[in-house]
This record gives C-alpha cells, structure tokens and sequence, in this order.
C-alpha cells in the first residue's frame, strides 16, 4: 500500500472519528455545525497541503527524469557523431590509399 493511502486513510479515520465525537457531544445544533466546520477547514487545509506537497515531488521527479533523458540523448548524439567521423576517417583513409 502506498503512503499516500494510508495517509489519506488516517485523515478520513480522524475526521470520522472528530464528527462522530461531535455529533454525540452534548452541544447546542449550531455550536455542533461550527465545529463540524471548523474541522472540515481544518482537514481540508491539511489535505489541500499534501496534495500540493504530493505534485511538488512528482513535479520534481518529473524534472530529473527529463533532465536526465535530455543529458542521455546528447550523450547518445555525441557518440553517433564521433562514430560517424570515424567511419568517414576510415574511408578516407582507405580511398587515398586506392589512389
């Protein structure tokens, strides 16, 4: 299971539980909505926070993999073109030798 999972997990299991314990309190209906509220903003803070943590490191990663694809084609094109001129050198080399 993933760690988003069981943190998504825990945040609906505490806010279920804070709700349920609100709910069953000995409170006024509108002191009870306040609270309820109050909560939802809360947890919806926090969760509006990890989500946003979550795509920064996806967004990170994102960078690297790309960082590092471009830096393997350059790599891959360099040797391509080394490899070329020394097949052009080769040629060279044989068809002067012909002459």
């Amino acid at each position: 299971m993933s760690t988003g999972k069981v943190v998504l997990g825990v945040l609906v299991g505490a806010a279920a539980g804070a709700v349920l314990g609100i709910l069953f309190a000995p409170d006024k209906g509108s002191a009870t909505r306040k609270k309820i509220m109050d909560m939802a903003d809360n947890y919806t803070g926090d969760l509006k926070e990890k989500i946003s943590d979550t795509i920064n490191t996806v967004k990170d990663k994102v960078e690297t993999v790309t960082d590092d694809a471009k830096d393997l084609v350059e790599k891959g094109k360099s040797k391509m073109d080394n490899a070329n001129q020394e097949v052009k050198n080769e040629v060279n080399k044989n068809y002067s030798h012909q002459s």
